[in-house]
């Protein structure tokens, strides 16, 4: 097996952070963090399929190591980066798994590219586009303010704003506290497993908006592939989760106990189960 890759993969005026466990022979996963505009999270999943699995794994279009220099985040923009990552190493077909924002943007990938995808994993994924992007934002804002303690909330509210003004360092505390709220109760071994200080202002924003002028999704039919999603029991989402079992109600649904937001971390021993089960990496 080969070292790990880091390469920089053009796509028109983007250069995307690249990451790659390269293992000859093997089929390809493709790790897609959340955020939007938040690196990269998804290390330790990485390192458990590396093994059995040529895995990659970039940093989203804006982010600070991937710049975008024509400023495009529309969601063709977003789906032809995986297609030119998938290129770099000539995966023709691979796996997506997708984490929050990430799981939403692996579903809008397979909708469109669902002859290149072997299966699909979802977790926790953010709940569609339009207007269930906009009825889950509130959700999660509900929840972190159950989480805060203190002056926490307002603190979050302030940086909200200033974030949405284009200020970068609002968006480090904001997505900061947002992963201390996720960790609260449990014992990790990196409450902040996110690259904050990766976090682009105007690639958070742009991607938001591009995400609530995209059209809701309609169901997908089943493409037969193994298609796994989960949920902590204490994740971020309320009522908006239906979207998701409403496109795909053939999908093996799990809820990870004793979870919430990052379960690799918070449940190892049921995630990486449900996972290896999904992978086939499970002893027959």
């Amino acid at each position: 097996m080969e070292k790990t890759m880091e390469i920089l993969v053009k796509n028109e005026e983007t250069r995307l952070y690249t990451v790659a466990f390269p293992n000859p022979g093997k089929e390809t996963i493709i790790l897609l963090h959340g955020g939007p505009g938040v690196p990269d999270g998804l290390g330790p999943v990485a390192e458990f399929l590396q093994p059995h699995y040529q895995v990659i794994t970039f940093h989203q279009r804006g982010t600070l190591s991937s710049p975008c220099y024509n400023s495009n985040y529309s969601i063709a923009a977003l789906l032809s980066d995986i297609d030119k990552v998938a290129e770099r190493f000539k995966a023709e077909r691979f796996h997506l798994l997708g984490h929050s924002w990430g799981g939403l943007y692996a579903q809008l990938y397979a909708y469109q590219n669902a002859h290149r995808i072997l299966s699909l994993f979802l977790c926790s994924p953010a709940s569609g586009t339009g207007t269930q992007w906009a009825q889950m934002m509130k959700e999660a804002a509900s929840y972190n303010k159950s989480k805060c303690a203190g002056n926490e909330w307002m603190n979050m509210v302030k940086d909200a704003i200033l974030g949405f003004l284009g200020k970068d360092e609002a968006y480090e505390r904001l997505f900061t506290q947002f992963c201390l709220n996720c960790n609260k109760g449990y014992h990790v071994s990196d409450p902040v497993p996110v690259m904050v200080d990766h976090i682009s202002a105007k690639a958070v924003n742009r991607t938001r908006r591009a995400i609530l002028k995209e059209p809701e999704q309609d169901p997908m039919i089943d493409q037969g592939f193994p298609f796994t999603i989960t949920y902590g029991d204490d994740d971020i989402y309320g009522e908006s989760k239906k979207y998701v079992q409403e496109r795909y109600p053939y999908a093996n649904y799990l809820t990870i106990p004793r979870s919430s937001h990052f379960p690799w971390l918070q449940n190892e021993q049921d995630f990486y189960r449900i996972i290896s089960t999904h992978f086939g990496l499970l002893p027959q």
